[in-house]
């Protein structure tokens, strides 16, 4: 049965039974064969077809979601299986919110990879929610987040590392010039660029506004961490951000964290898990995160 939603799942993601052929190395008369059997199987039809396209009607919908987290299931069972007598090898998915997975995580992949250059990791990046539900659901080996977000009765959740959140502006910021510590009122009155709303970032931006009273006058939101250092570089405004996020700019000079009463402050980065069996590359990602060598 594992092959017949193998060759749907293809199907649907290529909305044609030729290209799905093509991708499965399979005729076509073969793909629809397989689709037939499982309609039949099912008692249910899973598929809309016109002279070109197919596309997933309701029925084909819940099943594409369940054959996703079914196949999941079983490749994890199989890479369980293969460890009882190989060494760390094999697939290994990844999921991390934006911070962490675009500033952190390279850094401790490439460190994997040389100790262990059998392992074959995929990297996700989305934000806290996105990832949760990915590991939920069995999409994912692990998840890496930040902030709050709904946790479900089977997703173990273990703290691992604080991050630093500091107010940043670029060199030339009449705040970068002044003495000392900068005010809340002087904080209020500046042009903010920020992460949107839902952002692990953003939540951390709003808890400090809270904790300091400060009501900015301007806010701007860019969608990417990326794009507001470039705007916080340009003049725009200032932001709170990472002190990971900022490493590369604070050693060339082109950012400046700015001191305020009551900053730094940290935040809380978790790994998400959905089962208590773990193939030995998991193992071996769990235990290199726990070691913090990438904080030095």
């Amino acid at each position: 049965m594992d092959q017949h939603l193998h060759v749907f799942m293809t199907v649907a993601e290529k909305h044609n039974f030729s290209r799905a052929a093509e991708e499965l190395h399979m005729t076509q008369p073969a793909v629809s064969q397989y689709i037939r059997i499982l309609e039949e199987n099912l008692d249910v039809r899973l598929l809309e077809r016109n002279n070109q396209y197919v596309h997933l009607n309701k029925a084909g919908e819940i099943v594409y979601d369940h054959a996703k987290e079914i196949i999941g299931l079983y490749t994890r069972m199989q890479n369980l299986l293969d460890d009882l007598t190989h060494k760390a090898n094999g697939p290994l998915s990844i999921g991390a919110s934006y911070t962490f997975g675009e500033y952190v995580l390279p850094h401790i992949i490439a460190n994997m990879k040389t100790r262990y250059p059998e392992i074959q990791p995929t990297v996700t990046i989305g934000n806290t929610a996105e990832i949760a539900d990915f590991v939920m659901h069995h999409q994912l080996d692990i998840g890496i987040v930040e902030g709050h977000f709904k946790k479900e009765k089977h997703l173990k959740t273990e703290v691992f590392a604080e991050d630093d959140m500091v107010v940043v502006a670029s060199t030339g910021h009449p705040l970068a010039k002044r003495p000392g510590k900068v005010t809340v009122g002087d904080l209020a009155a500046q042009t903010w660029i920020l992460r949107e709303l839902g952002s692990g970032t953003r939540e951390a931006a709003d808890n400090v506004f809270e904790q300091l009273k400060i009501e900015p006058e301007t806010i701007i939101n860019f969608g990417s961490t990326q794009a507001i250092k470039e705007a916080i570089e340009s003049g725009l405004g200032v932001s709170l951000l990472s002190k990971w996020a900022i490493q590369k700019e604070l050693r060339h000079g082109d950012l400046q964290i700015i001191e305020v009463d009551g900053l730094p402050v940290a935040r809380q980065f978790s790994l998400v898990t959905a089962t208590p069996y773990q193939t030995k590359a998991l193992q071996v990602f769990i235990e290199l995160l726990r070691q913090k060598e990438w904080l030095d």
